[in-house]
């Protein structure tokens, strides 16, 4: 009777002693979820509060810089009280249109390889490498090669030179969003094809790329809100524009580059239209951003 007493005041013992083991776990987990929830918190209220600031300066400094002559008129000279952005954004809405259909059908065909025929060889490994290194580039040393490559060997800046650089930057995104769509295609959807004789390029035109277009229309509409904004790649090859010019020989005019010249000047009417451009561009990406999350939504 004294051992069975004793083992089970050992057992009670020990029992007691996980208890409270457990509970000091526990309490030291909430803890822990407190301070990392707060964390949390603060880092989203931080990145919340510019991006609220960002976007209420833009919008009140953009609106009042918006009238019809932003869309009618050239850019002015210096010191002049009129002009607009018309033959800046005519020329940002050639260059990235013409880049999107450069880059998008190269973009497309290179990750349907990836992710159908080059998951396994050296080749489709060596491009997901150089696509890798071409997604974290920055912008300007893809301005400099074009730099390079076209503008200094015609000795002229042009559009067209703009629209090159520009087609770098969206087949990268374009390749990457398509692989990842390609591969999350399950792999029954082929075999079932496959096994009812159907060839490989029916297949991948007729139901995996099918299956994912709303994935790769995503990844385009991302590459084009990319490239909607930028400023260091077509410093480098279409320069400027104070003119209205549809010839891509020429040096171009684009809204990202006037932004950025006017916005460093002293003028004021210069400085307003450059706050019109910002809302511009803004809007354009936002719009481009739903989009995406639209078709994205409609996918699942």
């Amino acid at each position: 009777m004294s051992t069975l007493s004793n083992e089970t005041s050992s057992s009670g013992a020990f029992t007691a002693t996980q208890q409270a083991g457990r509970l000091a776990m526990h309490r030291s987990r909430k803890r822990r979820n407190v301070v990392a929830l707060t964390l949390s918190l603060g880092a989203m209220a931080f990145g919340l509060f510019w991006l609220v600031w960002i976007l209420f300066e833009t919008v009140r400094l953009g609106v009042g810089g918006l009238n019809l002559a932003v869309f009618t008129e050239m850019t002015p000279p210096p010191q002049a009280e009129t002009g607009g952005l018309a033959n800046a954004i005519f020329g940002s809405l050639t260059m990235v249109g013409l880049a999107t259909l450069i880059g998008t059908p190269i973009g497309v065909m290179a990750g349907i390889y990836l992710a159908e025929y080059g998951q396994k060889t050296w080749l489709g490994s060596a491009t997901r490498f150089i696509n890798d290194i071409l997604l974290s580039a920055p912008s300007i040393v893809i301005g400099l090669f074009i730099y390079a490559a076209v503008v200094a060997q015609v000795k002229s800046f042009s559009g067209f030179a703009g629209v090159l650089a520009l087609a770098l930057i969206v087949i990268p995104v374009v390749i990457r969003q398509t692989e990842n769509m390609l591969s999350l295609i399950p792999n029954a959807l082929r075999e079932a094809a496959y096994a009812l004789g159907t060839p490989k390029w029916k297949v991948i035109s007729a139901i995996t790329l099918k299956a994912a277009r709303a994935g790769v229309v995503t990844g385009v509409l991302l590459a084009i809100a990319r490239i909607a904004g930028e400023t260091a790649p077509l410093l480098f090859t279409a320069l400027s524009n104070q003119f209205w010019t549809s010839d891509l020989r020429e040096p171009m005019a684009s809204l990202p580059v006037t932004i950025f010249k006017f916005a460093m000047s002293p003028y004021e009417n210069w400085q307003k239209l450059a706050w019109a451009g910002v809302f511009i561009i803004t809007l354009g990406v936002l719009a481009l951003n739903i989009a995406a999350r639209v078709f994205l939504r409609n996918k699942h």
